[in-house]
């Protein structure tokens, strides 16, 4: 069964949280999607996991690039699978595929926008109802995930 996590931002913005949890997936060789709504937060994220820290390289694309499906980390603003992702990222209250076609789904939203916070708290309803395990985290004071019970 998919894991499912929410990754309840309180002390960072998505731009800083998001580039530590992306570098970790590619160390462990998961191929990943970044779903979120708009095209131009696709592009303006896109920039910043370019520039996000100076002794790090991230590979990554967009799904409007030529070679989309070559990419370990594709950002996108659809619900297509078009680089065989087996985690998924969910952010900016994007609507999310099915949980069954992906390993790992991960919600990540900002605590102090109430559409996302409302969308998060309706996606852990639907997804607790139909059965899955769900994990949350929410970020300390320092910025480092600490898991709820």
């Amino acid at each position: 069964m998919t894991e499912i996590l929410f990754y309840h931002l309180t002390e960072s913005k998505l731009e800083d949280a998001l580039p530590p949890l992306l570098d970790k997936s590619v160390e462990r060789g998961w191929r990943v999607a970044i779903q979120m709504k708009e095209a131009t937060r696709r592009d303006a994220l896109d920039a910043h996991l370019w520039t996000y820290r100076e002794d790090s390289f991230l590979p990554h694309g967009t799904d409007e690039a030529d070679c989309a499906e070559d990419q370990p980390v594709l950002l996108t603003t659809s619900t297509e699978n078009r680089n065989a992702a087996t985690v998924r990222f969910i952010v900016d209250g994007a609507e999310p595929p099915p949980a069954a076609d992906y390993e790992r789904i991960v919600f990540m939203f900002d605590g102090y926008d109430q559409e996302q916070l409302e969308g998060a708290r309706s996606q852990w309803k639907r997804l607790k109802g139909e059965g899955h395990n769900l994990t949350y985290w929410q970020q300390t004071p320092e910025g480092r995930w600490e898991k709820k019970a």
